[in-house]
């Protein structure tokens, strides 16, 4: 019977092991998306900024309307780059989050 306890202690500790890296894992994708997101805000900002320093020094409402567009492409497709790499981002923080739960489960059977 003795046996059984430590086999019974032995898979607990290995559970509460699994746990705490996958929450170790969660925690470092939430990091990495947070810097992602923040360093996407902050070049949005700057690029808005400068676009309206050149709006202001435009000479003709077509220059402005063409710096308008300009910008509104790039943003665009910064915002769309960005999204698609968020998204990668997400779906490797749950695949690595789930490698100790789908370990754990595997030494269970």
């Amino acid at each position: 019977m003795l046996k059984n306890i430590e086999d019974f202690q032995k898979f607990g500790q290995y559970n509460m092991d699994a746990v705490m890296k996958m929450f170790g894992e969660w925690n470092k994708g939430w990091q990495t998306i947070a810097t992602e997101m923040t360093d996407y805000t902050k070049r949005s900002f700057e690029e808005g900024t400068a676009t309206f320093e050149k709006l202001l020094s435009a000479k003709s409402v077509e220059q402005a309307m063409e710096i308008q567009s300009g910008y509104a492409r790039r943003a665009y497709d910064g915002y769309l780059h960005q999204m698609s790499k968020i998204g990668g981002l997400y779906a490797e923080w749950a695949k690595e989050a789930y490698k100790p739960v789908e370990k754990a489960l595997q030494n269970a059977r």
